[in-house]
């Protein structure tokens, strides 16, 4: 089924997957995960109380119960199934995708993530099975985590009182939580959580979609902007010029938290995208940097493996051993605005912060749509194997080369038709020749 993803169950409701195979997931989610008790959180999404209820009956007919957390972030979901000792957790949501998608992101016991190599595979070979309804059905169960939820995030408020703050929610799902946390404060907008997504689509990354929280930035003078994603396990940030910050870069903001202030040594963990800029920055502070594959399904559970203490990834995901090795946009969002306001006390503004890390041309991330992506990824290779000595290469997840003055990291999507290439130099007059260099190599391949 097209809706089954590397890292969830993903698509256009009603089209990629449908109620019925909802059902059908909801039956024989328990049966994989073996347990008897299935905590289901969902978005705001139009479609996701129906998705809830097919999901449930399918639970139920199975004889498991359902813990219904209501409306809900993606984290508090992730963080809920660990704290409570739950063995399967579903959410209903499909993160930063358009109002008609909708989707499941399922986990495991103590948060692990559950994707198509460990387990989703197996849900779908079931979905053609017969199903044989349990002579003893389970039930419903109201369940509040939203409160134990708040009270662990408090842990992380920050000192905001010397910053201008602007925060958009996306009409998404950190809306129910973050006037909570941070008061009246900060300028919020697009901050009723909403279905049709009204401001703008729930994705972040998108150009388009930042537009208003950079003009907001621009026209208050605030110190800093903050954009989630739609199920919040995300966040993005602009600085005091109305800039977007490469998402990757916030990983070497964090070591001034974890690293500086906590004192802490140890593992920290990237993803194949992310600028070597990262990596020199955490090793000042005495901690490893270990790079690993795109996605929550691949990431926590490395994060966990080397006990990192956090990580990131380019897309705006924050990773931390203290929240289950998994990822809060929420929690993240906290901890980086309690270091911009130290900086500032210092007199040093988020554009400033950020340049004193990133020392590289960066291309941003490049798609080609292309049949043969496999092939391509060869071609780019294999030219710069034989032209340039290569210092690392990193074979998963597509590939990443690196050598003396520039690197580059070439890999099919997981859930798009595309083939993703982002390349970083010393100089953008070098960047800018690799950069058409690719082109001309995968353009006599499309």
């Amino acid at each position: 089924m097209r809706a089954f993803k590397a890292y969830d169950i993903r698509g256009v409701y009603n089209k990629d997957f449908t109620k019925e195979d909802v059902y059908k997931i909801g039956f024989w989610l328990p049966k994989l995960l073996k347990t008897k008790k299935v905590l289901v959180g969902r978005d705001v999404r139009l479609s996701s109380d129906e998705i809830f209820l097919y999901l449930s009956n399918g639970i139920i007919d199975s004889g498991a119960d359902v813990y219904d957390a209501g409306l809900a972030t993606t984290p508090m979901i992730y963080w809920s199934t660990a704290y409570f000792g739950f063995e399967a957790s579903a959410m209903i949501t499909a993160s930063h995708n358009a109002k008609e998608h909708n989707g499941l992101k399922i986990s495991r016991k103590e948060a692990l993530p559950v994707g198509y190599d460990t387990g989703l595979k197996e849900i779908e070979s079931k979905l053609s099975e017969p199903i044989i309804i349990n002579s003893k059905k389970g039930i419903i169960i109201n369940f509040n985590a939203h409160d134990k939820y708040i009270e662990f995030l408090k842990k992380y408020l920050p000192d905001i009182s010397n910053l201008k703050i602007a925060i958009d929610c996306s009409n998404g799902m950190a809306s129910i939580f973050i006037k909570e946390l941070l008061g009246d404060k900060p300028i919020y907008i697009n901050n009723v959580a909403d279905g049709n997504f009204p401001g703008h689509n729930p994705n972040p990354l998108n150009e388009k979609n930042q537009d208003q929280i950079k003009e907001l930035v621009k026209n208050e003078n605030c110190d800093v902007g903050v954009i989630f994603d739609g199920d919040a396990d995300r966040v993005m940030f602009i600085d005091e010029k109305g800039d977007f910050i490469s998402p990757d870069l916030m990983i070497a903001v964090l070591a001034h938290y974890f690293l500086e202030e906590k004192g802490l040594k140890g593992n920290v963990l990237q993803d194949i995208r992310t600028s070597k800029a990262v990596g020199n920055y955490i090793e000042k502070f005495g901690s490893k940097m270990h790079t690993w594959r795109v996605g929550r399904a691949y990431a926590a559970l490395k994060l966990r493996e080397i006990d990192g203490i956090f990580g990131g990834e380019l897309a705006g995901h924050y990773y931390f051993r203290n929240f289950y090795y998994s990822d809060s946009g929420i929690m993240a969002c906290l901890i980086f605005l309690g270091i911009f306001n130290k900086m500032k006390k210092k007199n040093i503004k988020v554009s400033e912060l950020i340049n004193s890390i990133s020392k590289y041309a960066n291309s941003g991330e490049i798609n080609y749509k292309i049949e043969n992506k496999s092939e391509a990824m060869e071609a780019v290779k294999n030219y710069f194997l034989n032209k340039e000595k290569v210092l690392e290469i990193f074979d998963f997840d597509g590939y990443r080369l690196e050598f003396k003055d520039w690197w580059f990291n070439i890999r099919p999507s997981n859930t798009e038709p595309y083939l993703r290439f982002l390349a970083e130099a010393k100089t953008k007059k070098l960047l800018d020749e690799k950069v058409n260099k690719v082109n001309e190599i995968i353009s006599t391949l499309q």
